[in-house]
């Protein structure tokens, strides 16, 4: 009888071109259906539906997808199983068989992502592949006073990429959140969100970056919601620095 899976997964982003499957790129979403359809030993073909896209670069602590299954194989049974076959950089940490009426990406009601930057004055080859770099002075205490604006439900089309298909730039921002991590001289963001645009979480830090070193006023995210215009917000900070933390169901 078929089953749905759920799996939570952790991936290192800098070698895939994103969650979804691509012709001719190595994606999440590839080496996870390769890995399942070789576990299935069935000539129909099985779909994973990710809770959202990451694109290339971009890291995940939990990303979360599922699937039906075929065959009756035990959640720690399917755990073992994909980790035995997918590569280095990708790993299940949490697998359990879920309701038919569950769904990674309709049911979800938030997601919470993190941005590292790291504040050396050179780019850290240790680092370049899992943070942004920032070099410039930065205010810590102006990005904390901006950091409420960010916070509640905008029209985000001043933060939204070109080449979003999506037309309702509506979302809200539960939570906004920056911190010194000294010890690894990093500043580190967190956004809580029903749902995030194309690029959004990126340029929305570039945009704080923008207002730590002084070259936007501290409220200038109230101007750009009323804008809404792509180019006043300028930079994107890079996808090494970005991580899918945790996707919310009931």
């Amino acid at each position: 009888m078929t089953k749905r899976y759920k799996i939570t997964m952790a991936y290192d982003g800098t070698n895939f071109a994103g969650f979804q499957i691509q012709p001719n790129q190595r994606t999440v979403q590839g080496v996870l259906e390769k890995a399942i359809n070789k576990m299935s030993k069935l000539d129909e073909y099985i779909t994973v539906h990710g809770s959202g896209r990451t694109d290339a670069g971009v890291h995940a602590l939990a990303q979360v997808a599922h699937f039906d299954f075929p065959h009756e194989i035990s959640a720690e049974g399917m755990l073992r199983g994909l980790n035995s076959m997918l590569p280095l950089d990708c790993e299940i940490t949490a697998c359990e068989i879920v309701s038919d009426s569950f769904h990674s990406r309709f049911t979800t009601h938030g997601k919470r992502y993190m941005y590292r930057v790291s504040r050396g004055r050179y780019t850290n080859p240790f680092k370049r592949f899992y943070t942004g770099h920032y070099k410039y002075p930065l205010d810590i205490d102006r990005i904390k006073e901006a950091m409420p604006d960010v916070e509640g439900t905008h029209d985000f089309s001043s933060f939204v990429a070109s080449g979003s298909q999506v037309k309702d730039h509506v979302r809200t921002i539960y939570e906004a959140t920056v911190r010194e991590d000294k010890a690894n001289d990093e500043i580190i963001f967190e956004f809580y969100g029903n749902g995030f645009l194309y690029n959004q979480v990126r340029i929305m830090v570039a945009t704080l970056l923008e207002i730590g070193n002084g070259r936007r006023d501290v409220h200038d995210f109230l101007r750009l919601y009323e804008v809404k215009d792509r180019s006043q917000a300028r930079e994107t900070a890079p996808a090494s620095g970005l991580y899918l933390k945790e996707v919310y169901y009931d």
